[in-house]
C-alpha cells in the first residue's frame, strides 16, 4: 500500500536592504560555508558578506559566516525563514553578483543558482511531510512594456558609464 503524501507551497519574502545585493542557490555538502566564504573574500576587494546555509541532515542547522555582522545576520535570519534544505544565501555590499557569480559557480558544492538580485525576492517554496524545497523565485516586478530607441540608447549608456561596457 502506497502512503498518501501532501505539499504546501509557500512564498517567502526576502526583503534586500538598500545598497545590497543577494544570491540565492543550493549546494549539498556543510562544506559550502568555508568555500563560499573563500570565494567571495577573494572576489572583490572590500566586498562584505554574510552566508547563511542550510544543512539537510544530521543536526540540520543554519550554518553561517562572512565579514560583516549585519549581512552575516540578515542571511541567516532569511535562510531560517526559507527553510530549505541545502539552500544558501548570500547579502553583499561593496559588489555585485556580476563580481562574484564565476567564482561562486566554481565552488564544487554549488549545484545551481536560483537569483542574483537586488530586488526584493519572493522565494516559492513547496513543504512536505519530509521537509522544504524551492521551486523557483519571483524576482523584481512583471514587465510595463518593451524598450523603444530611447530605452535601448539609455540602456547602453548606462553600461558604459559605470564601466560594465567600453
Amino acid at each position: 500500500m502506497r502512503e498518501e503524501t501532501t505539499m504546501e507551497l509557500k512564498l517567502v519574502n526576502v526583503e534586500v536592504p538598500q545598497d545590497c545585493n543577494i544570491i540565492l542557490g543550493q549546494s549539498h555538502f556543510i562544506k559550502t560555508v568555508e568555500d563560499i566564504y573563500e570565494a567571495l573574500a577573494s572576489s572583490a576587494a572590500g566586498i562584505k558578506f554574510g552566508l547563511a546555509f542550510c544543512e539537510s541532515s544530521g543536526e540540520c542547522l543554519v550554518r553561517h559566516d562572512g565579514n560583516d555582522a549585519e549581512l552575516r545576520k540578515m542571511a541567516t535570519e532569511a535562510a531560517l525563514a526559507i527553510g530549505c534544505g541545502h539552500s544558501f544565501l548570500v547579502f553583499l555590499k561593496n559588489a555585485y553578483p556580476i563580481n562574484v557569480l564565476t567564482q561562486l559557480k566554481a565552488v564544487p558544492e554549488v549545484c545551481s543558482i536560483y537569483a542574483a538580485t537586488a530586488n526584493s525576492l519572493q522565494v516559492v517554496v513547496a513543504e512536505t511531510q519530509q521537509g522544504r524545497g524551492v521551486m523557483g523565485v519571483i524576482d523584481g516586478f512583471q514587465p510595463k512594456g518593451v524598450e523603444d530607441e530611447n530605452g535601448i540608447k539609455w540602456r547602453k549608456s548606462f553600461l558604459r558609464n559605470i564601466g560594465y561596457k567600453t
